[in-house]
């Protein structure tokens, strides 16, 4: 991998992270006794899980054509490719907590 490809990838993860803790915020912020389903909680909500799927989405492109390359020279290393490739699902689920809180 290139070193400014890596660089780049650092920089566009960091940023997404950093989105996300800031929509998962305005979801989690207190509604001070308007309904439960007002806009701002809907739009951080909707951000949060919005950019945790692209995010994994991003990631298991790379991830998996990685995978199947390792698989293709050495096939008893699926364990660890099926590890590595379901991996960032859990990106998703962190994303979509803040629907249910």
């Amino acid at each position: 991998m290139n070193v400014n490809t890596l660089k780049m990838s650092l920089r566009t993860l960091i940023l997404l992270a950093a989105i996300t803790m800031v929509a998962q915020g305005v979801a989690a912020e207190p509604t001070d006794g308007a309904t439960d389903g007002d806009g701002y909680t809907a739009i951080g909500a909707g951000i949060a899980l919005g950019l945790a799927g692209l995010g994994a989405g991003v990631s298991q492109a790379a991830i998996g054509s990685a995978a199947v390359g390792m698989l293709a020279e050495d096939g008893s290393k699926f364990g660890v490719a099926l590890i590595f490739t379901a991996w960032p699902e859990s990106i998703v689920i962190l994303g979509a907590l803040p629907l249910f809180l």
